[in-house]
């Protein structure tokens, strides 16, 4: 098995349980200012050689964060398309 193909295994349970309002609400999820100004500060960071161990432990659970959305995300486009 691929690697998309167990990640769609797995969660293909969560994506039942979206309704199209929630599949909505949750595909159109974006970043905060916050977030997003600190990814970019830890990118810029990472790119130059300059993260610390703390940042790039932090940088790292952002990273897993936000890979965890993006499946979730994918699974609501999954179910939006399936609406149409």
């Amino acid at each position: 098995m691929s690697n998309v193909e167990i990640i769609d295994e797995l969660f293909e349970p969560v994506a039942a349980c979206l309704t199209p309002d929630v599949a909505r609400k949750l595909a159109a999820l974006r970043a905060s200012q916050v977030v997003q100004a600190r990814l970019d500060d830890f990118a810029e960071k990472s790119t130059e050689g300059r993260l610390t161990p703390a940042e790039r432990s932090d940088y790292e659970s952002y990273l897993r964060g936000m890979n965890f959305i993006a499946v979730l995300q994918a699974q609501a486009r999954r179910v939006l398309a399936q609406q149409t």
